[in-house]
């Protein structure tokens, strides 16, 4: 069973996520608080990462428990996979502060680090700001460990979160590199990971892809422009890949992605993924399939 544990919490995310977005969806078309016009001007409602969050709490409370009252060993597992409710709920909520409020007062001016820290200069915090610094707070408090290790394992998971943010520009875009990536930390897991770790490594792992089988039950809707992930979405699929990585690699490994992170959202400031990707036929290809026929052509 525990070996097929991953396996089990992504479908299970999936279903609860795409049954919640089945049935609330049309309160979120409906209502003009999560409004905003996506890329071809068209108004969806952002923010509907809502309900990978909500998908990820109820299923880590129902096999806890399930667990609690068939009085099995597995609370090393479950311990794990609070880990990650803990971030789903911080980086969740720290994207919906985003989406609700930094969206309306948010220029060109005060986005991207330099935005940021410009309008800190001013003597104005922005919601980007607190998103960052929360995300850095939020990332040292899940993720295992003691001293510096934290530091630099919090920092890997804060960097990832707005990775994914930063892919969040087209339909289903975070939602397909978020699961590739989730796939590339499963197979580090199996090939490098450190197996004294146990069953705890299990949970985490099972934490990670039951985050991002949430996400996945998203996807048709996201790519069928019915609504937009928005950075609570967004946010949190990134984050729980970071935590994936701090699980499967060791030190060594925590540094190289940590800077490879970095790099990618220092990068961004200066270069376009949507331009990178559009100019890259197999990324473009990968990045509109599934989407509509406007998208696509």
């Amino acid at each position: 069973m525990n070996d097929l544990l991953p396996l089990v919490t992504f479908v299970a995310g999936a279903a609860v996520s795409a049954a919640s977005w089945r049935t609330m969806g049309e309160q979120f078309r409906t209502a003009d608080v999560v409004r905003r016009r996506n890329y071809r001007d068209h108004e969806l409602p952002v923010a509907s990462g809502v309900m990978v969050v909500l998908a990820v709490v109820a299923v880590a409370a129902l096999w806890s428990l399930g667990t609690a009252l068939a009085g099995s060993d597995e609370t090393e597992q479950v311990a794990a996979v609070s880990g990650f409710v803990t971030g789903t709920l911080g980086f969740g909520l720290l994207g919906l502060l985003d989406d609700l409020v930094g969206a309306g007062a948010a220029s060109a001016a005060t986005k991207g680090f330099r935005g940021h820290l410009g309008a800190l200069a001013q003597g104005q915090v922005t919601t980007g700001l607190v998103k960052l610094v929360g995300g850095v707070l939020v990332g040292v408090l899940v993720v295992p460990g003691d001293g510096w290790d934290v530091v630099r394992a919090g920092l890997v998971v804060a960097a990832a979160a707005n990775v994914g943010n930063l892919f969040d520009r087209a339909p289903g875009r975070t939602i397909k590199a978020s699961l590739v990536a989730g796939a590339g930390v499963v197979v580090l897991a199996a090939v490098a990971g450190d197996p004294s770790v146990g069953l705890g490594a299990v949970g985490a792992l099972a934490g990670m892809t039951l985050v991002l089988g949430a996400g996945a039950g998203l996807l048709v809707a996201d790519l069928r422009e019915t609504c937009m992930l928005g950075d609570t979405g967004s946010n949190v699929l990134g984050a729980a890949v970071g935590y994936g990585l701090v699980v499967a690699v060791g030190s060594t490994g925590e540094w190289v992605a940590l800077v490879v992170l970095v790099g990618l959202n220092v990068v961004s400031e200066r270069v376009s993924f949507t331009r990178v990707i559009d100019a890259t036929p197999p990324l473009r290809w990968f990045d509109r399939l599934g989407a509509l026929p406007e998208r696509r052509r």
